[in-house]
């Protein structure tokens, strides 16, 4: 029998007085009622209660094993309802790993409005190009462009990825705008090292698909540090339309060749299945899909 079913009818018996009252309470028999109280003896190797026809007593250890069982039950019931309050209010510590760009351009202002909605949350957020074991390091959420890998995440596609082409208006101004992706070759491109293709840009546009041989004289391994050097005028950069929409916006940099560019990336948002997941994570898988979901409006 279940240990924590047989304590709760010990108790029962106790403060009912009796097995048929017990019994009547729990919705069982009498039989029953007495069959818990048994095993409980047999398994302790000691009597619990003195039995008479007219009324029954607890013995010293049946005395020591209500208080213990009494303590045990309601701390049960406070883990349960601990559990209840987690499922119904969003609380608690949430990991969530993130592609580096990505994560500092738009997650982590999307990450202080939710905690704003949200005071009794807190989120550990990692900022990373590399892929992620989500269940190893113990990530609840991730965000992953490219591959999605492991088919047991649930994976929730988010707006395409995209990329562009951008110089400092001094630049073009010195070296002249291209107007063609075969002009590209003539240019100085700034090229990043970790790029398996890094002297070969290939760009989707109103032709069709074209590989462009690119040349240029400064490569890093860091995406934002490029787009530095293109603000200060070194060439061409070809990066993340997150990273460089602020110049853009700002005048600083302006797009090159607007209709030309590599095809965008599918990215998702990734989690474990799980069918009872908590409050913090629901609503956390919400928001994020209110922002940066297909559909969403873009900020």
């Amino acid at each position: 029998m279940d240990k924590l079913s047989s304590m709760a009818m010990f108790i029962r018996v106790v403060e009912s007085g009796s097995f048929s009252a017990a019994a009547e309470i729990a919705g069982v028999s009498p039989t029953m009622a007495g069959k818990h109280v048994r095993t409980i003896e047999e398994r302790l190797g000691a009597r619990l209660l003195h039995r008479t026809t007219r009324r029954q007593q607890l013995t010293e250890v049946g005395r020591l094993y209500y208080e213990r069982c009494k303590q045990v039950l309601a701390d049960v019931e406070l883990a349960d309802a601990s559990a209840n309050e987690l499922q119904a209010t969003p609380r608690g510590l949430l990991r969530i790993a993130s592609p580096l760009s990505f994560g500092s351009r738009r997650l982590v202002p999307a990450l202080s409005d939710y905690l704003s909605q949200h005071p009794l949350v807190s989120v550990d957020l990692s900022l990373n190009n590399r892929v992620f074991d989500m269940v190893e390091e113990g990530y609840e959420l991730a965000i992953r462009i490219g591959a999605i890998g492991d088919h047991a995440l649930v994976a929730r596609p988010l707006r395409p990825y995209r990329m562009l082409m951008a110089a400092s208006p001094v630049y073009l101004a010195r070296h002249g705008t291209p107007t063609r992706p075969d002009e590209l070759s003539a240019h100085t491109c700034l090229g990043l090292s970790n790029w398996r293709h890094r002297d070969h840009w290939h760009l989707l546009g109103p032709d069709g698909e074209q590989d462009i041989a690119v040349r240029g004289r400064l490569t890093t391994d860091n995406g934002d540090a490029l787009r530095i050097a293109a603000l200060h005028d070194a060439g061409i950069v070809l990066q993340p339309e997150v990273l460089l929409a602020d110049d853009l916006s700002s005048g600083h940099l302006v797009q090159v060749l607007p209709d030309w560019a590599p095809p965008a990336i599918p990215m998702h948002l990734l989690y474990a299945p799980d069918r009872r997941p908590t409050a913090k994570l629901r609503s956390m898988i919400d928001f994020l899909l209110s922002r940066f979901s297909a559909a969403a409006t873009i900020d």
